[in-house]
């Protein structure tokens, strides 16, 4: 490459394949120097990119052809590429000359299929190549013949572009002459994180005496050299002999990754559900006749506890709900309801087994997912079209009972199993850890604080993908089919009954004060940011549900938008708090506060995080629901005036006579 920048960039791929193969020796020591390797690299390779850019700058051209006899007009910039050239070379005393001593010395110990000498030769010839890339920059680029056709006369830039690779050549020269002084200790700790255990015993020093890794670096050094001298025969002979262009194979091989790509996606996603569907009771079927056939991995049996009277029964609803829905799934209302019994069912066994946090969980996702299917159910008929004959139905069944049978093998031999569970950490390291008593809080915010994290990034760009979603809708053609569409039965004319709307005014303020309790008392006790925000939701849905859109959006004017990037902003930001005091990120810190005349009480940095939880689902969840709510507006045949639509204590919407 006669581009300086390509050079450059291509001896970085040559020195990561190198570190990439000390860690792979799978060695403490390799993986010291690979480290070692990694920081040495940094300083005269981030010198050389910068030396780069400033002839770039002042010769209007980076083409090794073009350059030459710099050093005479730029004699700063010159020595600054030559202390880092020759770092990269492994010239001593330099910093790269320790690390490629430190890296030839373990692969002299390392072989590889029998064959001692393997390893060594080839890191042998990765570190001759390198001395004669190295030094074709720094000769061929500023020494050599002096020249007068440079497409600009260049010289040295000033203080503020020669300063900063200057900085880092010195540091070249005094991690070579002092490495244990200047990159010691950020090489035992780089290297502490890598191995994770002891270091081993190493030494950073310029001399080791006259060992064979020595020999093998002089001699690299002398036939680096050497090639150089030869580099305008070896490439002429190189461009004579016929190869395969490296690009043209690249590009071949992508070709045809992109060809069994589309191969595979056409057969398996082809838009249709039948396949889909066939795919995934393939999966299902082969994964639980291993669970039947006991093929899996051999786990001593777990014993089996007796089964009490109420579980049982919840068993037995939970069986006869699924099974009605379905039998009834052509009535959407009715099959809506039983899916949240089936719900409902499994928070009361989460209370059952002592699971209060996931029971408040599961029924506040319950009522909240129930009121948005009611809303969405409001806009399409009552009933679903029966598509299927009777032998299509009799074969859908037999593929469910085989495949339900498949799957509740597969969990029955999950479950038999006896296995190691983390639920002892949690629980010894809750408090100490987290400063929550509430387990399942601490790993929400603490120990799994990440996952949590993502989550709740995952759910705004949802909420904002069904804002984008359910707005197009609300323009051009679907925009007329929702003015034009008309409801398969009659509505009620008293669409906001009084004692509704009046008793969801009276407990907003209710629920709004138990959310925050909720909130507050959940590192401690069963709650949390999540369950909060569902609890406000829930009190939020039931203001538009009873007292329509129009009211509740003039009174609470919130940017839902705003409010799940804030949530996120500010979770993140609880993060951020911990990475700069040292902590890992997401790290809880607590402590004790007394605020007369309020009595000592804990305050932890989760709280943070968990109201950055409760506002990214509150503005989610109120997201979709005002949007689901500008488009049953459009469907309406008049505007809502009932008087409920506006406050009550208005006496000029009242009725004549009250």
């Amino acid at each position: 490459k006669d581009d300086l920048k390509a050079l450059l960039a291509y001896s970085t791929v040559s020195h990561l394949g190198l570190v990439t193969m000390l860690l792979g020796f799978g060695t403490p020591i390799a993986a010291v120097a690979a480290v070692f390797h990694i920081i040495n690299h940094a300083t005269f390779k981030a010198a050389l990119f910068m030396t780069a850019g400033i002839v770039d700058h002042e010769a209007h051209t980076r083409d090794v052809g073009r350059l030459g006899g710099l050093a005479h007009l730029m004699p700063i910039t010159a020595t600054i590429a030559t202390v880092a050239g020759l770092s990269m070379a492994g010239v001593a005393p330099l910093n790269g000359f320790l690390s490629k001593e430190m890296m030839l010395e373990e692969a002299l110990h390392t072989s590889w299929g029998g064959a001692g000498w393997l390893v060594p030769a080839m890191v042998a010839l990765a570190t001759l190549f390198s001395v004669a890339y190295s030094l074709r920059y720094v000769f061929f680029v500023f020494f050599g013949q002096r020249r007068y056709d440079y497409p600009h006369t260049p010289h040295d830039p000033p203080l503020g572009m020669w300063f900063s690779p200057g900085l880092l050549a010195a540091l070249v020269v005094l991690i070579g002459l002092m490495p244990a002084t200047i990159a010691g200790p950020l090489v035992a700790v780089s290297a502490g994180a890598v191995i994770g255990g002891p270091l081993p015993y190493y030494s950073l020093a310029l001399w080791h005496g006259f060992t064979p890794a020595l020999v093998v670096s002089l001699a690299a050094l002398a036939l680096g050299a050497l090639t150089l001298r030869r580099y305008a025969a070896l490439r002429d002979r190189w461009d004579a002999t016929p190869r395969p262009e490296a690009k043209a194979l690249f590009d071949a091989t992508l070709a045809a990754l992109f060809a069994v790509s589309r191969t595979v996606t056409t057969t398996l996603q082809n838009g249709s559900l039948r396949r889909y569907l066939a795919v995934l009771f393939t999966v299902v079927l082969a994964v639980g006749l291993i669970a039947h056939g006991g093929a899996g991995p051999d786990y001593a049996p777990r014993p089996m506890l007796p089964v009490a009277a109420g579980p049982l029964a919840l068993w037995i609803l939970l069986l006869g709900a699924s099974a009605a829905v379905a039998v009834m799934h052509h009535n959407r209302l009715f099959a809506l309801i039983l899916t949240s019994v089936a719900g409902l069912v499994v928070s009361v066994a989460f209370a059952y087994l002592s699971a209060p946090d996931l029971a408040l969980t599961q029924i506040s996702v319950e009522v909240v997912t129930l009121i948005l299917m009611l809303l969405a159910l409001n806009l399409l008929p009552k009933q679903t079209p029966r598509e299927s004959s009777g032998a299509r139905i009799g074969r859908d069944g037999v593929l469910a009972a085989v495949g339900g049978l498949c799957a509740g093998g597969l969990t029955w031999a999950i479950l038999r199993r006896e296995g190691t569970s983390i639920s002892d950490y949690y629980l010894a390291n809750s408090y100490s850890g987290g400063g929550g008593t509430n387990v399942v809080n601490v790993i929400l915010v603490d120990f799994r604080g990440y996952d949590t994290f993502g989550e709740i990034i995952v759910l705004g760009i949802a909420a904002l993908a069904i804002f984008a979603l359910l707005d197009g809708a609300m323009h051009g053609v679907s925009r007329r089919r929702l003015a034009r569409w008309t409801p398969d039965q009659a509505r009620s004319a008293d669409r906001h009954p009084l004692m509704l709307a009046v008793a969801a005014r009276l407990m907003f303020p209710f629920a709004l004060t138990v959310g925050l309790y909720i909130l507050l008392r959940g590192h401690n006790e069963p709650g949390g940011g999540f369950i909060a925000a569902l609890v406000v939701s829930i009190a939020l849905l039931m203001q538009y549900i009873a007292s329509g859109y129009a009211w509740s959006a003039a009174r609470m004017r919130i940017d839902y938008h705003a409010m799940i990037g804030w949530g996120v902003v500010i979770a993140g930001l609880t993060g951020v708090a911990a990475w700069l005091a040292g902590r890992p990120f997401l790290t809880s810190a607590f402590g004790y506060v007394t605020l007369p005349p309020l009595d000592k009480f804990e305050l932890a940095s989760a709280m943070a995080f968990d109201l950055g939880v409760f506002l990214t689902v509150v503005g989610a969840v109120m997201l979709a629901l005002a949007n689901l709510s500008r488009i049953a507006r459009l469907t309406e045949a008049a505007p809502d005036d009932g008087p409920m639509d506006v406050d009550p204590s208005d006496v000029r919407h009242m009725p004549q006579g009250v």
